[in-house]
């Protein structure tokens, strides 16, 4: 009994831990002066690296493929509405490729998490697609 008291304590920490990690992304998703990195296209090395960590956080929380699934959906979801919402803000940009990249970080967050599945080999696939399709429209504009 005592086993799955602290198991029930340490999974609502996780929680806990988990939401606090969604609740940062939508802040910093609607801060008027985000972080930046040094880097070109470094907001979609942001946007990937944020929803990785968000997916496999949870993604040890919850197990079960329709589980994940809906976590993988709700969270796509989540980026695109914030996305929509900085639109609004009239201080930050609307970006299809900021959706992109936070679907590709879904995807890796999903690919690392335990159990392994080949879902990385559809993330590096998809990440070829994008860096195809930027690059086509770096040499257009």
């Amino acid at each position: 009994m005592n086993a799955n008291l602290n198991a029930d304590r340490l999974r609502r920490i996780w929680q806990v831990v988990g939401a606090l990690l969604v609740a940062l992304i939508v802040e910093l998703s609607l801060t008027p002066h985000p972080i930046e990195l040094p880097l070109d296209h470094g907001d979609k090395y942001e946007h990937v690296l944020a929803y990785a960590v968000l997916m496999l956080w949870w993604a040890q929380i919850v197990s079960g493929r329709l589980s994940r699934l809906g976590l993988a959906a709700g969270f796509v979801a989540m980026g695109i509405a914030l996305e929509f919402a900085q639109r609004a803000t009239g201080y930050r940009s609307f970006e299809i490729q900021d959706m992109e990249a936070g679907a590709a970080g879904v995807l890796l967050g999903w690919a690392l998490a335990p159990p392994r599945s080949p879902s990385l080999i559809e993330f590096a696939r998809t990440l070829l697609r994008w860096d195809a399709r930027d690059a086509r429209n770096s040499s257009a504009g």
